[in-house]
């Protein structure tokens, strides 16, 4: 249930901003979200969507209803290196960035899974406390520091 596109052409940074809209959602919902979107990007991720769907339906027998975007990755390919021109015949270099997206669907019971990592936070809390009293006892110190420093250099002064 994978979909790969290797050296598309459109820069890394405009095709994360289309997958982090579809990360995590269901395919229907991804797709009809992709098709109203006016990017060149959400054509290309629709395609790899529409690509891993038939890859489920066929190998793992999966019906697309079912299907979530687990992780879609978008990864900094191979630049292509162009010159444009500036005066006295020189040539400013300039570089056109490629993207690796990576794209895998799940099943939508994987979402319990997701929910059951987040209950160990709470005593995460607890083992907050003594670092907060350690902060505290440095603290009381350095005042005292500087206030026999200032008094020193007042009494040098008169």
């Amino acid at each position: 249930m994978k979909a790969y596109l290797r050296s598309a052409r459109i820069a890394p940074k405009k095709a994360n901003i289309i997958a982090k809209m579809v990360r995590g959602m269901p395919v229907g919902e991804a797709v009809t979200l992709l098709q109203r979107t006016h990017k060149k990007a959400a054509r290309m991720v629709e395609t790899l969507i529409q690509s891993a769907v038939a890859n489920a339906r066929h190998n793992d027998k999966q019906h697309p209803s079912d299907l979530v975007i687990k992780s879609i990755i978008v990864n900094q390919s191979i630049g292509y290196a162009r010159g444009v021109p500036m005066a006295r015949g020189r040539i400013r270099s300039m570089t056109k960035f490629c993207s690796h997206i990576d794209l895998a669907l799940g099943i939508a019971d994987g979402k319990l899974e997701k929910t059951s990592k987040k209950a160990p936070a709470a005593p995460k809390k607890a083992s907050q406390k003594p670092v907060a009293q350690v902060k505290e006892s440095p603290a009381k110190t350095a005042p005292v520091l500087s206030s026999e420093s200032s008094e020193s250099s007042s009494s040098s002064a008169s």
